[in-house]
């Protein structure tokens, strides 16, 4: 049996914003992405204007994971912060010093990327959307 983990984040409405951030922080590729608008209309769930440009689902390829998106629907809420936490697992430094200095960028540091016992470089970022990652490098101690 194969299983994987995929990280799922529901946004408040920015969703295409932080897929545009990722593609360029993670290196990702997009391979689906819809908004609400393009879905099948379903009379008894009339869409609202403003929600027909809002990511109804995407999914984008971090190295071999999948990592997926949405906005909330109008009227819902989904709240920020360390409800989700991706831990990315890296085997090269310069990578890791790069992917965390640009989720850095109009975020917060909880851990500098350091070495530690564990790992030659290990550091904790909550980025600008309020997703908290975790950045380990593999490799010598």
């Amino acid at each position: 049996m194969t299983m994987r983990l995929s990280p799922y984040l529901m946004m408040n409405g920015n969703a295409k914003e932080a897929i545009q951030f990722y593609e360029k922080a993670l290196d990702a590729k997009v391979l689906f992405n819809q908004t609400f608008g393009e879905m099948p209309e379903n009379p008894e769930f009339p869409l609202p204007e403003e929600a027909k440009d809002l990511v109804a689902h995407a999914m984008l390829k971090v190295g071999e994971t999948d990592f997926m998106f949405s906005d909330t629907f109008p009227g819902q809420t989904s709240q920020s912060g360390d409800q989700v936490t991706i831990c990315i697992s890296i085997n090269e430094i310069e990578k890791s010093k790069r992917i965390f200095e640009t989720l850095s960028q109009g975020g917060e540091v909880k851990m500098p990327l350091q070495k530690a016992f564990f790992s030659p470089a290990y550091g904790i970022v909550t980025d600008k959307f309020g997703v908290t990652f975790q950045i380990y490098t593999e490799g010598e101690k």
